[in-house]
């Protein structure tokens, strides 16, 4: 028997009471705080992990642990048969592999971001026992499937990916909207660019400024000159839950990210005045820019506005001042 699930309204403060909504790559910095999110909206949240005691780990700092369903989605057909079991009304898809430095496998990076996206969709397309009426798919997908683009970047900006992680990421986002066009799938892919906070990998710049702040050690930098749109998770995860109970055309690509496009130089300073931070201590231009490095202007983001009638709030000041109470809490 189908079970009819629909959203309360809206408003993410009502619209997941009650609803089944599952969390991929939920142990990892953005689906941690995607998955606290729904949970702080009354969803019935379930994760999947290969590893049940990190998550468990994970969500000790958020005093709340959801349901977890123990899965390697390294594995063909283990998304599958997650969601035949958990039978989820959404699911938002966080889980990928190659945003750290230390993640270099290109096997992974191809199964994770790409082949994971086509089995998921092809997993939601089947008819189940939930009829959800909002979108049934939430997937993230990267700036980096962008590559280089001179000036402001819109969601029609050509796509020349210049390393292993945005070609992955890119073959991701295609294979869903084929499975949109094909199946009638509805879902959104949600672009995002640079996000921060707390709980990031310890190598992004908020945390390692923070450490700076903490131990007093000098941070290496690189001269700072790109510029990025900076938002902070909790805009994040508040954005994808509005995106979930949006009315996009299946497929369609978003961008999710703020209005605070500055060089890499002018937030670490702007961090260093905010976390007391002798600048002293940021020695810019110590290191030489990655390769694959990623260089753009403004990043458009009219299309999400006029689809949610929201942008993310938190300017960087306060994004910084709220990891750094978080981080020390």
């Amino acid at each position: 028997m189908t079970r009819r699930v629909q959203p309360a309204s809206s408003d993410i403060d009502t619209a997941y009471r009650g609803v089944p909504a599952l969390v991929l790559g939920a142990s990892g910095f953005i689906g941690s705080w995607t998955a606290r999110a729904l949970h702080e909206g009354g969803a019935n949240v379930i994760v999947s992990a290969r590893n049940g005691q990190r998550v468990r780990d994970t969500f000790a700092r958020f005093g709340w642990c959801p349901r977890i369903e123990v899965a390697d989605l390294t594995e063909p057909g283990a998304v599958t048969r997650l969601v035949r079991t958990t039978q989820p009304a959404i699911v938002f898809n966080l889980a990928g592999y190659g945003v750290d430095r230390s993640e270099r496998d290109p096997a992974l990076m191809t199964q994770l971001n790409s082949r994971l996206v086509a089995e998921l969709c092809e997993a939601l397309s089947v008819p189940s026992e939930v009829s959800w009426t909002a979108v049934r798919l939430v997937h993230t997908g990267s700036a980096a499937e962008y590559g280089p683009v001179e000036g402001t970047i819109v969601e029609t900006s050509a796509e020349r990916p210049i390393g292993e992680y945005g070609r992955t990421k890119l073959e991701g986002t295609r294979l869903l909207q084929r499975s949109c066009l094909d199946t009638g799938l509805n879902a959104v892919v949600a672009r995002l660019f640079t996000v921060y906070g707390p709980g990031d990998y310890p190598s992004k710049i908020v945390n390692a400024l923070m450490r700076t702040a903490k131990t007093g050690e000098p941070l290496e930098l690189t001269a700072g000159r790109q510029r990025r749109n900076f938002t902070y998770i909790g805009d994040v995860a508040e954005g994808l839950l509005r995106l979930g109970v949006s009315v996009p055309e299946p497929g369609q690509i978003v961008h999710l990210a703020g209005a605070f496009v500055v060089s890499v130089r002018e937030f670490a300073e702007t961090a260093a005045a905010v976390l007391g931070l002798d600048r002293a201590l940021l020695h810019f231009d110590a290191l030489a820019d990655r390769d694959d490095e990623m260089w753009h202007g403004d990043v458009d983001c009219a299309r999400l506005q006029a689809l949610i009638s929201w942008a993310p709030p938190t300017g960087i000041r306060e994004g910084i001042r709220r990891s750094w109470e978080f981080e020390n809490a």
